[in-house]
């Protein structure tokens, strides 16, 4: 079995680019839409989307991202990363374009799904690539320089978001995506050999059904909830059923095969499976809140999209001082001592919005954003590597996919839930400021706060925009308390399942991220590699 010739430095330098301008791509496109939403929400600007729509515009990419990426792996074994690489950028720009130029909510909301295959294709080949271009001293290099693209996509999206939303239409925020995409592509065909595992791993595309079927109709009945402000009826509560037993399936059908593709035995061990479910918790906070603010900023605040995304970059800066800052606090104290208070504190920043109204000044929402990043990136970071470097060798891949996409399906279930709350607890504060109003404008006002200022608008009645900014704000805060609560329950998981120290007497040592990003490579391929030899 033969293993990947060394290339040249000045070749590896330029893969590193490739690979930097690919995941670049990616972390922009996840950071822009929220800065779009209450552009989408807009009858006039945007495509007039409810509440429920754009959180499926949302979700539909993160849940095409999660049920799918495990099996791009396998598919990369097959038929070579270059190539699935490939594939994922290629649908990617094509839905990028298709989501650009969407007429409708509809049209908008496949795309983005169609976006997240192309992402689930891209992720797992990016880092393959990156792992076996590398080795030694200078793949450490490499991967503390590849790191540095999700910092610059979280700082840089929301603003270039802004800039194109105050110049353009809300499409241009897609299709900047393209031209991305084609250099990228151009790269990869130049410069990439087609690495390829001789293992191959089986597909399961019994659990790739089972998983999206059963997230997808978990999903819709929780968003149906918000869209019907009721739990009792069938459209709501009979998905909801249909989606938890078809997980539960999934996980049956998982534990008989011989290789899966997500292995739930994993989550059985105390501290993996504990540390799993804790980042599920923080990412379905994040997910949820992350949603709240950005119609905070711009619809009740009335700012621009670039003053939201400028508005928005604490959030990064945060995030990325936390980053290296984790590793140092839990080499001297220990796992549980840094990330039980971090993700403590990050619930409660969440929860801070149930103090933020009309009138808070922007620097008390710049601090509690600031701190929010911070603690979010002192947590994620140590619990991500300490997991994945404490399993054996021959379970990293498999550890890899569970931790990727637990994090991933609670991204999805904060946006779903996050949303009802907002939506359901929206109409309630708005109703008994519809008394008088004629009938096709308290429908149109019950809808969101944006259709309720909208049409507030074309009848001259500001005190009907006013009632809107003052529901919204109230369904935030309800939305804030929930939010806070279950972000506390990770901190909760931590505390109980994380060990206070090491095997050894002191302080749990410092996690090996390179080998964890490592292992994270490994979740797309098996430990050996050869060069496609057709390149």
């Amino acid at each position: 079995m033969t293993t990947p010739p060394t290339l040249p430095k000045f070749r590896r330098q330029l893969i590193l680019a490739v690979l930097m301008l690919c995941s670049l791509l990616i972390w922009l496109d996840n950071t822009v839409l929220s800065t779009t939403l209450e552009t989408l929400a807009d009858p006039v600007r945007g495509l007039g989307a409810n509440p429920g729509q754009l959180q499926w515009a949302t979700g539909s990419y993160t849940l095409a991202f999660a049920t799918l990426m495990f099996t791009a792996g396998a598919l990369g074994d097959r038929f070579g990363h270059r190539t699935v690489f490939s594939g994922g950028l290629a649908i990617f720009a094509g839905s990028s374009l298709w989501a650009a130029y969407a007429s409708d909510a509809g049209q908008l909301i496949a795309a983005r799904a169609a976006m997240g295959v192309g992402s689930a294709l891209i992720t797992p080949a990016n880092l393959a690539i990156l792992m076996w271009t590398f080795t030694g001293p200078a793949r450490a290099a490499a991967i503390s320089i590849f790191s540095t693209s999700a910092g610059v996509g979280m700082a840089a999206g929301p603003v270039l978001a802004g800039l194109l939303l105050d110049h353009f239409w809300w499409g241009s925020v897609f299709l900047i995506n393209v031209p991305i995409a084609v250099l990228a592509l151009v790269g990869l065909a130049v410069l990439v050999p087609n690495f390829r595992s001789p293992t191959l791993r089986p597909l399961d595309p019994a659990g790739m059904l089972l998983s999206i079927s059963g997230l997808v109709a978990l999903a819709y009945g929780l968003i149906r909830a918000g869209q019907v402000a009721v739990w009792s009826r069938t459209d709501v509560w009979a998905p909801i059923v249909v989606g938890l037993v078809l997980l539960a399936v999934f996980v049956l059908v998982e534990l008989r095969v011989k290789v899966p593709s997500l292995d739930p035995r994993l989550l059985a061990q105390r501290t993996f499976g504990g540390g799993n479910v804790a980042l599920g918790l923080l990412l379905f906070g994040v997910a949820a809140i992350t949603f709240y603010n950005a119609f905070y900023l711009q619809g009740a605040l009335g700012f621009s999209p670039m003053e939201a995304g400028l508005a928005n970059i604490p959030t990064a800066f945060g995030a990325l001082a936390g980053a290296p800052l984790a590793p140092r606090l839990v080499h001297r104290l220990s796992l549980r001592l840094v990330t039980v208070p971090a993700l403590t504190v990050a619930a409660l920043t969440m929860g801070g919005y149930g103090f933020l109204g009309l009138q808070t000044s922007l620097v008390w929402i710049e601090i509690l954003l600031l701190i929010q990043g911070l603690s979010i990136g002192i947590v994620i970071g140590p619990v991500t590597a300490a997991l994945i470097s404490n399993l054996p060798l021959e379970q990293a891949g498999a550890g890899s996919a569970v931790t990727n996409t637990v994090r991933q399906t609670g991204s999805v279930i904060g946006i779903a839930v996050g949303g009802t709350i907002m939506s359901m607890t929206y109409r309630r504060a708005i109703e008994p400021s519809l008394e008088g109003v004629p009938g096709p404008v308290q429908d149109q006002a019950r809808v969101s706060a944006e259709q309720a200022r909208h049409v507030a608008t074309a009848i001259h009645r500001p005190t009907l925009a006013q009632a809107a900014n003052n529901a919204f704000v109230h369904s935030m805060h309800v939305g804030a308390g929930w939010i806070a609560v279950i972000a506390l329950l990770g901190a909760a998981v931590l505390l109980i399942t994380l060990p206070a120290v090491g095997k050894k007497k002191g302080p749990i040592p410092e996690p090996d991220y390179d080998e964890a990003r490592s292992s994270e490579a490994r979740a797309a391929q098996a430990p050996q590699s050869v060069m496609d030899p057709n390149r």
